[in-house]
């Protein structure tokens, strides 16, 4: 019996979402970095100092704006089936779920300042034991796939 990957992707702005963000922390290791480099001025300490933080600094920044984002909504995939949902996720580790529809309590959209102005929501599932998240669909996908999860999950609940 062949097992399938879910067919479904998150949208592709997505990607743009996560660079932004990978930017905004890239900035605070550099100011962190700013900070080194004036203590170790003040100081007198070893310029090493300065170079371990201007590496570390620049790693971080290309890592989190070019290469995980890239990576992270390669990996990202759902599906929502009338018994269950399947999530696969991860950059390094790839994270497979099975979220059975019998389990779910509620299902909510959540939108922050980035995903509203690219019109994208976060769907957070939620079962007694833990809380399962979509990030990154469109809005009017989001609002869909939420109903229908809600009238799926109200459907199992019947035949219990």
């Amino acid at each position: 019996m062949e097992i399938r990957e879910p067919q479904k992707r998150i949208s592709k702005l997505a990607l743009k979402v996560w660079k932004i963000t990978g930017i905004l922390h890239s900035i605070l290791v550099w100011m962190a970095c700013a900070a080194a480099m004036f203590l170790v001025s003040l100081f007198n300490w070893s310029t090493w100092f300065t170079s371990i933080a201007l590496i570390i600094a620049l790693f971080y920044s290309v890592l989190f704006i070019f290469i995980i984002p890239k990576l992270r909504w390669k990996r990202w995939k759902y599906e929502v089936r009338e018994q269950e949902i399947e999530l696969q996720h991860g950059v390094f580790i790839i994270k497979r779920t099975l979220v059975p529809m019998i389990r779910v309590q509620h299902v909510d959209t959540v939108q922050g300042p980035l995903l509203r102005n690219y019109d994208l929501a976060t769907i957070t599932i939620s079962t007694a034991a833990t809380v399962h998240h979509i990030p990154a669909i469109d809005m009017i996908e989001a609002d869909r796939l939420r109903h229908s999860i809600s009238a799926l999950a109200r459907v199992d609940e019947d035949d219990v």
